[in-house]
């Protein structure tokens, strides 16, 4: 099997999908693909049954959270084609507010089990997961706790000198 270039799936990506591809980079070398997330499934099917790109391996799925308006909650997707040892990976941003996006499980059904942790840590909701629940913290906690919404530290606390550490 021919070497897959970088060049090669971004260009068939964007040849299917225009701009759903909302933004393309490399960074670490890893090529990366910002998706509208609605399209996920639709992505995540043509990348695994293109006979020249076979991302027919979810390596993972796992959620991030940033501060800023634009891009607050986000589900990123490693994908792996073994017959070329090529790595991409997938994200799709949305609001805190609005923490859905479809399940993965229709086409890797090694999603389940990332998705739980996924919901169990960032409250990302996947539609049509076949048992979302938590799968790793106490089925009562009434948070996520890899969310940024809490302080570092303990506020009530005066053995440190915040000053020693530049704030």
């Amino acid at each position: 099997m021919a070497e897959l270039t970088k060049e090669t799936v971004t260009k068939k990506l964007t040849d299917k999908f225009g701009d759903i591809i909302l933004k393309t980079e490399e960074p670490y070398n890893f090529p990366t693909y910002t998706i509208k997330r609605d399209y996920i499934i639709d992505i995540l099917k043509f990348l695994y049954n293109d006979p020249e790109l076979q991302f027919q391996f979810l390596t993972d799925i796992t959620g991030i959270h940033y501060t800023n308006p634009e891009e607050q909650l986000g589900a990123i997707y490693h994908l792996h084609n073994l017959f070329t040892n090529t790595r991409i990976r997938l994200k799709a941003f949305f609001p805190k507010e609005d923490p859905y996006i479809d399940s993965a499980t229709a086409v890797f059904a090694a999603a389940n089990w990332m998705e739980r942790e996924t919901y169990d840590f960032y409250g990302i909701v996947f539609k049509g997961h076949p048992d979302l629940k938590r799968i790793l913290n106490v089925d009562n906690m009434d948070y996520f706790p890899m969310r940024k919404e809490y302080r570092l530290e303990d506020a009530t606390r005066t053995d440190k000198d915040d000053a020693m550490f530049g704030r």
